[in-house]
């Protein structure tokens, strides 16, 4: 069955049909929809994949990578200038590696619309040394979500998947 899908819950369905065990997030547009929708369709499913709002960025990123380090798949995701609060583990997630698939979700806000100030994610990635995969439409970013996985676990590392404002919420 077809369905039209925000950005954000494209990329949700993608964590749930990818086998995301555990998502984290603190709330930011316009990454915010990417956690409600994922634990609205996993109870809908009757999945048993959990999901928890953090009291920041940093706490979020850590809970998820840990889930990671156990061998679950597990995604963060946060706007642009949340990945600032999580750059500590960031930068040593990318040198420790990684168990089970592990995906940032740094949803950037070029112009900037609903943000303070504007950050391109991608600079982050480089220097952590990992693999960023730029979507440019919501099917393209829920599609993405599989690739980024088979990334992460056969090479053991973090890949982000950095959508922008225009693509979270098509």
């Amino acid at each position: 069955m077809k369905k039209i899908l925000l950005g954000n819950e494209a990329i949700a369905r993608g964590l749930l049909e990818n086998g995301c065990v555990f998502a984290a997030s603190y709330p930011g547009t316009p990454a915010s929809e990417i956690l409600s929708s994922f634990l609205q369709m996993a109870r809908a499913e009757k999945s048993p994949a959990l999901a928890e709002w953090s009291i920041n960025e940093k706490v979020a990123f850590e809970t998820a990578l840990a889930v990671s380090y156990t061998g679950g798949r597990a995604a963060v995701s946060m706007k642009q200038v949340g990945l600032n609060v999580a750059c500590d583990p960031l930068m040593s997630s990318a040198y420790t590696g990684v168990k089970g698939g592990f995906l940032i979700i740094s949803a950037d806000d070029p112009g900037p619309h609903s943000s303070q100030t504007e950050q391109d994610s991608r600079l982050m990635a480089l220097m952590a040394k990992s693999p960023v995969l730029d979507p440019s439409t919501p099917q393209e970013a829920k599609d993405l979500i599989s690739f980024a996985y088979r990334i992460s676990e056969e090479f053991e590392i973090p890949v982000m998947v950095r959508p922008t404002t225009r693509v979270c919420h098509a």
